[in-house]
């Protein structure tokens, strides 16, 4: 019996049916085909022109037979240049190809417009063809896992993660999903604001945790890529911490965080000061008075609570973060994604690797990121580097779009981008927009907002905490006059425990709170 052998573009091996019939035992079985389904499809195409809107979720290379991807190729370019199809045209297009003697010439191409009467049962026969071709993926796929798998030299997270990848692709490549009347548009989308309606909260995404921010982006939306900008020093880190303990702990919102650039410890050390009001200096060095200690430790069983999870693997690739994150969406139902931060990150794949420019990988991180919040419907937030064309700018240091650093595609992939910018890191004294002193406070500027426009929001930096939280009530912009920290820490935000009362004695700094 002939071997038939199938090949798998996207790698360097080629794997031939023998080797899964000698796995599995299957000789004698023959591969998943519907080749005369397939002939049905070709000839009502060719005796209807307009049937081949209602398969535009099959194409070429899901036929079982190499002649009847070729006709199936010349039928599509006839469809996409708006020419006529029938037996003449497609035929003249084979021939112009010089293909259509292996296709069987123009008596197999007459024979297949005899196999139907009309085009009635077409999308039933292109849904077989397309389950046959799902199989004989399924079976390439898993020989390729097996044959890897005797390999001792493959890394075994590296071989889950690849074909998770690999079924995955299956369903993104082969099932799309179906365009959706208006009405049924309308009634989910008046599901929404009902739901949201009998919310106690008047936003709809994941809560940022910080209220004039929520009150301005309705908290981060599902299916969003943000961006989220700043100098090194303006507190990125500190940011996208603050907002993940708020919607993980205040909120009970699973959260995934991505840490590139610190260790899981130094986060985890972050953590305790916002949450214990001592400086992060102190408690990394270990340096606590009894007291303080076990107000740590109290903390620190609330934080144990969190559904916060952190992965501070290094050079994390695309391929990587995608697996991952799949896998947390499963097991944790996760809400958020964060990414600190995005130019630390590796594009593509191992066998991609050398092509292109940093640029050009940039944006392919991008898209990737995009289409992950749009897979997993939910919001992903990846922090970003901004050039030093900030610094070089005479007067204001505010950062603009034009600053994102390696920016390739990232202003178009993103839905929302945010900066951060600090007056008081360049030693400016005061807001040059409105001459408020700048000392313990930072704007949020949302410099680009699908959902809305573009604005500014005046919160307070908290560096002794390394927190960010919204600005007190009754606090006085001009004098710079805030209310004392005992009070300001029982000013929940959302009622936040971030904010208990805590003690500062020991703590030396100079923040007006």
């Amino acid at each position: 019996m002939e071997k038939e052998q199938f090949i798998d573009n996207k790698r360097e091996n080629k794997i031939s049916f023998n080797t899964v019939e000698s796995t599995f035992g299957l000789t004698g079985k023959l591969t998943p085909q519907a080749v005369d389904f397939e002939e049905a499809i070709l000839g009502a195409l060719m005796i209807d022109k307009d049937a081949i809107a209602y398969i535009d979720f099959i194409s070429s290379k899901m036929f079982y037979k190499e002649q009847h991807q070729f006709i199936f190729q010349a039928i599509a370019e006839l469809f996409q240049n708006s020419l006529p199809i029938d037996l003449l045209t497609v035929t003249d297009v084979l021939r112009k190809k010089k293909r259509l003697e292996f296709v069987g010439g123009p008596s197999y191409l007459a024979s297949l417009t005899n196999r139907v009467a009309s085009s009635a049962n077409i999308e039933y026969h292109a849904r077989v063809v397309m389950e046959k071709f799902v199989l004989r993926e399924l079976i390439v796929i898993c020989t390729s896992i097996i044959k890897d798998s005797y390999e001792d030299a493959k890394d075994v997270l590296q071989l889950l993660d690849k074909a998770e990848t690999d079924l995955f692709g299956i369903i993104q490549n082969n099932f799309k999903r179906d365009s959706k009347p208006l009405d049924d548009v309308v009634k989910k989308a008046l599901e929404e604001l009902i739901e949201l309606k009998n919310k106690d909260e008047n936003y709809q995404g994941v809560p940022t945790g910080i209220k004039a921010l929520d009150e301005k982006i309705g908290g981060w939306q599902k299916s969003d890529l943000v961006i989220l900008a700043a100098r090194p020093g303006m507190g990125k880190t500190s940011f996208i911490l603050s907002i993940a303990r708020n919607a993980a702990l205040d909120f009970k919102k699973p959260v995934a965080l991505f840490s590139l650039e610190m260790s899981a410890t130094q986060l985890a050390h972050r953590l305790f000061s916002m949450e214990s009001g001592i400086s992060s200096e102190r408690i990394s060095k270990g340096n606590l008075d009894e007291t303080e200690w076990i107000r740590l430790m109290d903390k620190i069983q609330i934080l144990n609570a969190a559904p916060l999870f952190i992965d501070d693997t290094p050079a994390l690739s695309v391929f990587d973060l995608r697996a991952k994150c799949r896998r947390l969406k499963h097991q944790h139902d996760i809400q958020l994604v964060m990414v600190d931060y995005l130019q630390l990150m590796q594009g593509n794949s191992e066998d991609n690797k050398g092509k292109g420019n940093r640029e050009q990988e940039i944006s392919y991180i991008s898209r990737s990121l995009k289409a992950l919040a749009r897979e997993l419907n939910i919001p992903v937030i990846a922090l970003s580097q901004l050039s030093r064309e900030v610094e070089k700018r005479p007067g204001s240091k505010r950062p603009q779009l034009s600053d994102l650093r390696e920016s390739g595609s990232i202003e178009q992939d993103a839905d929302m981008v945010i900066f951060i910018y600090r007056p008081e890191y360049y030693g400016l004294t005061t807001f040059e927009k409105d001459d408020v002193p700048s000392e313990g406070l930072a704007d949020i500027m949302i410099e680009k907002n699908r959902h809305g426009a573009n604005d500014r929001i005046r919160v307070r930096f908290i560096k002794q905490y390394t927190k960010f939280t919204d600005v007190e009530e009754g606090y006085s912009f001009k004098s710079n006059e805030a209310i004392p920290l005992n009070e300001h820490f029982d000013t929940a935000t959302f009622e936040s425990s971030m904010n208990d009362e805590v003690s500062t004695e020991g703590d030396d700094f100079n923040y007006p709170y």
